[in-house]
């Protein structure tokens, strides 16, 4: 994998991948054309060092206030003050936020050791509904094919090219639609892929004993967790505020997520001609978010810097765009912009740009 694809990852070491070529003259949200994308990631390489007393510090000013909002809403609920649902979204908020921390244990950035990443990591995989290990291993394949039309389906929104949506049957091309229409992406979706998807190894059925060690384990965990607040709240109440803060956290994670690659000027390559560095440059965007939005989102729109080099902590990343200023213009969307791309569909090979299931009817006519 490491020699096929190409890329930076704690599972299998430093940024390798084919020689460095031009960038591709395909369309992007902002000019980039004249950045070097493997000469930057170089540059980045200083960013990469995470500071334990910083790392230490994040974890408590987000699970101390989740499990202390958590436990506040339960036990209003279970008293009958359902009023304290309204603060569901904040709760699901700092969901999100130790997700992203997860997130950086499972890049081997949070930490030096590899070995606290792991620990935190698996900690957390029991509140977050993701086992760690399973989770860890399909995030490092899309971070290997990020932008490869011939390594798509690990760990990433589902998307199909023109001549492959054109084979399809009606019924397979009904599916596909379905799929992708914002409704299900950003509510059906996130509920099948935390409450259902992750309870089994998918993707790495054929791994071995540790995945599943680590699927089933963090399912012990989380419901051993989920019948102790049952016992103390009424199964009720627990369902009540648990189903919908993690509901939230998960929906607002594939909100980002698929605006993080799904986006006007993306680019995508086949393999021949895909590159790592520029993959993760280009293929990537900025989202830049309200402050309080990118505290709580662990500043992961910050994605085209991550991808280029994965290894820097969450909380360091405004520092790199702080550095690289010219960073700061690629790929860049406002919270704002991010409705539009939900309707990006399709990858046209001969236009190179990501179309709308309308664009093909034109095409045609």
């Amino acid at each position: 994998m490491k020699q096929e694809f190409g890329f930076e990852d704690p599972l299998f070491g430093d940024a390798v991948g084919s020689p460095a070529g031009e960038l591709a003259a395909g369309p992007v949200h902002n000019s980039v054309q004249s950045l070097d994308a493997r000469h930057i990631a170089r540059k980045l390489a200083k960013f990469r060092t995470p500071d334990a007393r910083r790392s230490w510090f994040e974890v408590a000013v987000t699970l101390l206030p989740f499990l202390a909002l958590f436990g506040a809403i339960l036990w209003a609920v279970s008293a009958g003050y359902l009023i304290a649902l309204l603060a569901t979204p904040l709760a699901g908020l700092f969901l999100l936020r130790l997700f992203i921390i997860q997130h950086d244990c499972g890049h081997g950035s949070f930490f030096a050791s590899r070995k606290m990443n792991d620990r935190l990591g698996k900690a957390l995989g029991v509140l977050t509904l993701t086992p760690y290990e399973c989770w860890r291993a399909s995030h490092a394949l899309h971070h290997a094919g990020t932008g490869n039309l011939d390594a798509r389906g690990f760990g990433d929104v589902d998307t199909l090219t023109v001549r492959e949506y054109r084979a399809l049957s009606p019924l397979g091309r009904f599916g596909y639609r379905l799929y992708r229409h914002p409704l299900v992406l950003l509510g059906i979706g996130p509920a099948y892929l935390f409450l259902l998807r992750h309870r089994l190894p998918i993707g790495h059925m054929r791994d071995g004993a540790g995945v599943w060690i680590s699927a089933m384990g963090s399912n012990a965990a989380t419901a051993g967790v989920l019948a102790a607040l049952a016992w103390m709240f009424g199964v009720g109440a627990t369902a009540l505020v648990f189903v919908p803060v993690l509901l939230t956290a998960a929906s607002m994670g594939v909100w980002l997520f698929y605006i993080q690659h799904q986006f006007e000027g993306a680019h995508w390559d086949r393999k021949p001609e895909w590159e790592f560095h520029e993959a993760a440059l280009l293929s990537s965007s900025y989202l830049d978010l309200h402050p309080v939005l990118g505290w709580f989102s662990g500043h992961i729109g910050i994605h085209h810097v991550h991808h280029l080099m994965s290894r820097i902590p969450f909380y360091r990343l405004p520092e790199v765009l702080e550095a690289h200023p010219e960073l700061a213009d690629v790929n860049r969307f406002t919270a704002r912009d991010t409705i539009a791309p939900l309707g990006l569909t399709l990858w046209d090979e001969d236009r190179r740009e990501l179309i709308r299931f309308g664009d093909i009817k034109r095409q045609t006519t």
